[in-house]
């Protein structure tokens, strides 16, 4: 010490000490915190991407089945050519439909 004081050289000593290892560990636990940080985010990112995975397999597989009933219901061959343009325009809708919910989950 520089001059002397009331205080016991071993409490300044012990309170310095002190100091110097709190500022000793604060950069690692800044850098701590922010590998925290990063590693919850990226969490966060794979589990929206997963559940933009589910809901694509979910839209996909409804259009697969309404395109198979919109086939299965065509009775005969004139049925097919009266109602063709029906099934059609329904099937064409359904894969705009599926091709606008892509390029949303791709954005």
């Amino acid at each position: 010490m520089a001059f002397p004081t009331a205080v016991n050289d071993q409490i300044t000593d012990a309170v310095t000490q002190s100091n110097v290892k709190v500022l000793a560990e604060a950069p690692a636990m800044a850098m701590g915190s922010i590998y925290q940080t990063m590693v919850h985010s990226t969490g966060i990112m794979f589990q929206n991407a997963v559940s933009a995975q589910q809901q694509q397999t979910m839209l996909s597989q409804a259009v697969a089945g309404m395109g198979v009933t919109q086939i299965y219901n065509v009775d005969t061959l004139a049925g097919a050519m009266a109602a063709q343009g029906g099934v059609a325009d329904n099937l064409s809708s359904l894969l705009a439909a599926l091709q606008a919910f892509r390029a949303q989950a791709g954005s």
